[in-house]
């Protein structure tokens, strides 16, 4: 039986095994995916022993993502682009690296028929998370994608690695005045319970705001972005069955299909969180 893992530190959360698992039921394929906590310090011999052990590939999360790429022998060009890996793959003792993390964010965004082409794009933060998302976004046409940033140089950083006319990036308060169709926020505002990094009034009845993150309830980003009148919002769930999907069709040569996974997530979720 094939053999896959994720790691993280700490991974108790993770909802992968139960997603792959899924995927191969369905997919008819037969597999075995775990999670596994993995000491910081450890990584890379973790691996490297998975591979002796005659493991098939790996995702990769918090905090392993920048360590994941230094040990690839190649990379996609969208994983150097994102400066991190979630999807490793073992073949003839080389390792691949790549990142489907953008992609779970498009595919998921396409699923709530959000049109991505032709409209102004907010991406809140320059960090990991933010950088594996830029290019997925700019293959879907927008007008522009707005990368703001506490930290204006990050922003301005990663905005200069793509050399794109249609990118650019400025602080949380320049975005004053400033109008998007969909804002993304991809800091850790949600997690930490931080208040809004933007002007509220940036956030319009028109604007449609996606979170990363994902909770039973609203996410205290989008808990605020409904406050001032957004029309839609959505939280990170479908990006995570979304990136699992695309690790899992470079790894078995099959896409599997995801609404009935995400269904099945969410009234978990819900469950979890009785009201």
């Amino acid at each position: 039986m094939d053999q896959y893992r994720v790691y993280g530190n700490p991974i108790s959360q993770s909802k992968s095994p139960q997603i792959h698992q899924s995927f191969a039921s369905q997919t008819h394929q037969v597999i075995n995916y775990q999670s596994e906590l993995v000491a910081v310090d450890e990584f890379e011999q973790t691996v490297r022993q998975f591979i002796e052990d005659g493991g098939k590939g790996a995702n990769v999360t918090v905090p392993f993502k920048e360590q994941a790429m230094a040990i690839c022998d190649e990379l996609t060009s969208r994983a150097k682009l994102a400066g991190a890996v979630n999807t490793l793959s073992f073949k003839e003792g080389r390792i691949s690296g790549d990142n489907t993390d953008g992609l779970g964010l498009v595919n998921d965004l396409l699923n709530h028929e959000v049109i991505l082409a032709n409209k102004r794009i907010l991406l809140l933060g320059a960090g990991g998370a933010a950088k594996g998302v830029v290019l997925p976004l700019l293959e879907q046409k927008p007008t522009s994608i707005t990368i703001t940033n506490r930290t204006v140089s990050k922003a301005e950083a990663l905005a200069s690695k793509f050399n794109d006319k249609r990118i650019n990036a400025c602080g949380f308060s320049q975005t004053e005045g400033q109008n998007f169709d969909v804002i993304i926020n991809a800091t850790s505002a949600s997690l930490s319970g931080d208040p809004l990094p933007i002007p509220p009034s940036v956030i319009t009845t028109d604007t449609i705001c996606y979170d990363m993150v994902y909770s039973s309830e609203a996410t205290a980003f989008n808990s605020a972005a409904i406050n001032n009148g957004a029309k839609q919002t959505i939280d990170g769930l479908g990006m995570l069955v979304g990136q699992a999907a695309e690790s899992f069709a470079i790894w078995r040569g099959v896409t599997p299909e995801t609404t009935q996974v995400y269904q099945q997530l969410k009234r978990a979720l819900m469950a979890s969180n009785p009201e």
